[in-house]
């Protein structure tokens, strides 16, 4: 049995795998209820022993996704250069500290058991390579990885066949993709860590008026490599504060005052958004395709791969990745659902194995339901513990045993225009609500973005709302034709059928889609099959449930969600509970 860990970094995360097969994966942010919580992952371990029903004894082989020791001679000769601060590599070397300790660190939490398990250092990106390739079920196939930066590399790519992963090329520090990314994003006032999702928003209400400006700060390589023109940024020599330690991650000002001489002065993250930011916003994005493709056509050339495994941070880009196969050769694309730091966690417990000998090459991810599970007797005894606020909030509770009719009654209440909070089987692997933690609405509401807002979401109106397909009905609705099981890509709705699902159209004509199969997610499969039969639309508006924190992981946080916010109905389990007041009985 091997534990794998993402560490000491945002989205701290922990998996457990039994010779090729993944048994249990969860991302701490759930437990500790802060958004890309950056530590020790001890209540994911723990719920991943719990699941396995295991002890930490029974744990041969500990993975993590950083191996400190890789390019050693690159960050001596980089420090040396003068170029790297003196609090840079402080922080550099208090973190390898922390990773080195891992097994201290679990003895804490498990005083009274014996730790037998070897420590498997796993080089941060071959960790995301091995994430997405191994459970691809691809014999062979170009791999990618490009993300902020992990052992002093940004970006690393080659090709992954039966057991093995050859990594051809790297990108090295300072020069990173995700940074670019995420220095622009602070740039236009979104100054959180995981904020570049909103640019991939913001970007189709902009025209392409900085590209020049952007080619100066990005720049590409003629065998797939990118650079930046480091005056604009401060992450390679100045005093840059990085916060990693038991709370939400931080980083602190990425650009520098070069940046704002070129485009002007940064947008305050309470000041109003103007067209500039969305053309820069549209630029940020077009920029970064241009280097995404540019590196993606020379792996394509150098490898002769028809399939493609993508990883680290930058693959959450569903943007981009929606348009891999207009801009490129690859006709197979497969990202796992925690493409980012969290899923480094299964790339490092497969190296593990591999390096012990087993066969990784069988292993699979069809689904992402790897989380927490609860039965039905233990929403009772949650809804039972809250009686009283739910009388007080007039709510009705209906136990529905038969699947198909509790299906039913909720594709009504949907077609009602209701807000829906879906809470069922085991939670989600990864950042993304994949009917399971799920908020779901009826699409053909053009109003409905604004009733999320206004019940739930309280986001920005910007940012669009995504659609869960029916697999057999993706070439109607969409201009491709392909699997999308983890909403990890966007593409073109048809013309034809954009006024008739308005709720999850972009302003562009595009929708960030998850395919729902019957083998996969029965239930939600037959949740969408059953409002199918009412509307003539195979496809729900889904969002993640929650409101402003981690998406919810319980049943005692689904309810807190639903009683706080203006939510008609949670389908929790087999409980249908209503507020009577916004909802007749069928």
């Amino acid at each position: 049995m091997i534990l794998g860990l993402n560490a000491f970094h945002g989205d701290s995360s922990a998996c457990i795998i039994k010779g090729d097969k993944i048994i249990a994966a969860a991302e701490e942010e759930r437990f500790r209820r802060v958004k890309h919580w950056a530590g020790f992952p001890s209540e994911s371990i723990g719920y991943c022993l719990d699941s396995a029903g295991l002890s930490i004894s029974d744990i041969s082989h500990i993975g993590i996704n950083s191996d400190p020791s890789q390019s050693f001679w690159k960050k001596i000769g980089y420090t040396l250069s003068g170029k790297a601060s003196p609090s840079l590599v402080l922080e550099k070397l208090r973190t390898r500290g922390k990773r080195k300790g891992v097994v201290e660190f679990l003895q804490e939490y498990y005083p009274n058991d014996e730790i037998k398990a070897e420590l498997v250092a796993v080089e941060h990106h071959l960790a995301h390579l091995a994430s997405c390739f191994y459970v691809s079920e691809f014999e062979s196939a170009a791999v990618l990885s490009v993300d902020g930066f992990g052992d002093f590399s940004s970006g690393a790519w080659g090709r992954g066949k039966g057991n093995e992963i050859d990594v051809q090329n790297r990108v090295y520090f300072p020069h990173s993709l995700g940074v670019f990314y995420q220095a622009l994003t602070q740039y236009i006032g979104f100054p959180h860590y995981g904020d570049e999702y909103k640019v991939m928003g913001l970007a189709p209400y902009g025209k392409p008026k900085y590209m020049e400006e952007m080619r100066d700060i990005a720049r590409l390589g003629s065998n797939g490599e990118y650079s930046l023109s480091l005056k604009y940024f401060r992450h390679q020599r100045h005093e840059i504060g990085y916060e990693w330690d038991n709370t939400a991650p931080r980083v602190s000002q990425l650009y520098t005052d070069a940046l704002e001489r070129l485009l002007g002065p940064a947008r305050k993250e309470d000041e109003p958004l103007e067209q500039k930011h969305k053309d820069i916003a549209h630029c940020i994005q077009k920029m970064y395709e241009e280097a995404f493709f540019n590196t993606l056509n020379h792996l394509h050339k150098v490898t002769g791969e028809d399939k493609l495994c993508l990883a680290g941070g930058c693959a959450m880009n569903s943007v981009a990745n929606g348009k891999i196969y207009r801009n490129t050769p690859f006709k197979h694309v497969y990202i796992q659902p925690a493409a980012g730091d969290a899923g480094g966690a299964v790339g490092a417990a497969l190296v593990a194995a591999q390096r012990a000998g087993i066969d990784v090459s069988g292993s699979s991810m069809k689904h992402a339901y790897w989380g927490p599970e609860f039965e039905d007797s233990q929403i009772r005894e949650v809804l039972g513990a809250r009686s009283s606020a739910l009388e007080e909030e007039n709510c009705e509770i209906e136990y529905i045993s038969d699947g198909d009719a509790l299906a039913r009654r909720t594709a009504v209440a949907i077609s009602e225009a209701k807000v829906i909070g879906w809470f069922q089987g085991s939670m989600e692997w990864g950042p993304r609500a994949l009917g399971n933690r799920s908020i779901v609405c009826d699409p053909r509401r053009g109003d409905m973005k604004d009733i999320l807002n206004l019940k739930i979401k309280r986001r920005e109106s910007f940012r669009p709302f995504a659609p869960s397909i029916l697999r057999e009905h993706v070439s109607e609705w969409f201009e491709e034709d392909d699997d999308v099981p983890f909403m990890m890509k966007v593409f073109q709705i048809r013309e034809d059928k954009r006024a008739k699902i308005p709720a999850v159209t972009h302003v562009d004509g595009s929708g960030r889609l998850q395919t729902v199969c019957q083998e996969t997610n029965p239930r939600y499969f037959n949740l969408i099959k059953e409002f199918y039969k009412i509307s003539g639309v195979p496809l729900l508006l889904n969002t993640s449930f929650n409101e402003n924190e981690p998406i919810v992981c319980n049943p005692d946080e689904a309810l807190d969600c639903f009683l706080r916010t203006n939510m008609d109905v949670l389908v929790l389990g087999d409980y249908f509970i209503s507020r009577k007041s916004q909802i007749e009985k069928k």
